[in-house]
């Protein structure tokens, strides 16, 4: 957790920690100790029993007497953003075709410090091992969406995220060094999609290609998913590719001039 020096003089170092003990809340750990929300946020159990009391002052946690837990309220906070952000209304019927076209889930993201953050999903009926949401995160080297939001960057920015980056390896398949890396990623940058075979899940593939703003920037990335028993990457690049550029090209298209939230 960075500290003022590293953020500036007007960093709330308070906030910071009150945003992470939220955090630290998800779907495989849907329920803390105190003792847990410390250890997973890196402050003392004073200090987390502080965050956790105010956060149930203000309805955000619940607390059993032992377990604390988020409530509904802290949608609020994710409603805000989608609320005024374009991106997502104007994505979400260009998803919904897509989904009936392949039969198979698709979504998008943005980027947020070296992740993927979904924004807009329509999923189909399977039930994939990775459970996804509307505000899931996924790093950003390892997943289709990732490689596209990142072949967007400028050189700078890349090199900087590649010097930084901490490439865990999530599956055998997972890429783990930044020069390959680099490598995939001018090669999306090349052929304009990217495609992730079983490196964040074992058995399941994705394909992502980029949705521009105007000025031609990369605004955001949309992807199709799948699993490795119905697809490979011959199939994938034949069948999906297509209709992944048209939709991703469809929803550029109709997205408003210098309204498009990250």
């Amino acid at each position: 957790m960075g500290g003022r020096a590293e953020h500036g003089p007007d960093f709330v170092q308070s906030l910071e920690r009150g945003l992470a003990v939220i955090r630290a809340f998800d779907a495989a750990r849907p329920e803390l100790t105190l003792s847990e929300v410390a250890v997973a946020t890196g402050v003392t159990r004073a200090a987390a029993r502080r965050f956790l009391r105010t956060l149930v002052g203000l309805g955000y946690v619940r607390s059993d007497g032992r377990l604390f837990s988020l409530t509904p309220r802290v949608l609020d906070l994710g409603y805000a953003y989608l609320s005024s952000a374009s991106l997502p209304e104007v994505a979400e019927p260009h998803l919904e075709a897509l989904v009936a076209r392949v039969n198979e889930s698709s979504s998008v993201s943005v980027l947020d410090a070296g992740e993927v953050v979904y924004v807009a999903r329509v999923p189909t009926s399977r039930i994939m091992t990775v459970a996804i949401s509307v505000g899931t995160r996924f790093p950003a080297y390892a997943t289709s969406m990732g490689r596209v939001l990142l072949a967007g960057l400028d050189d700078c920015d890349l090199e900087a995220y590649l010097a930084g980056a901490a490439l865990e390896g999530l599956t055998p398949r997972t890429v783990r060094t930044p020069a390959s890396l680099r490598e995939r990623i001018g090669q999306v940058r090349a052929q304009g999609w990217a495609l992730v075979d079983q490196e964040l899940e074992e058995g399941l593939l994705s394909v992502a290609a980029p949705v521009r703003d105007r000025s031609g920037r990369t605004v955001a990335a949309v992807n199709v998913s799948g699993a490795a028993t119905r697809w490979d990457a011959g199939s994938i690049v034949r069948d999906l590719v297509p209709p992944l550029l048209e939709t991703a090209a469809g929803i550029s298209a109709d997205l408003p001039p210098g309204k498009t939230r990250r």
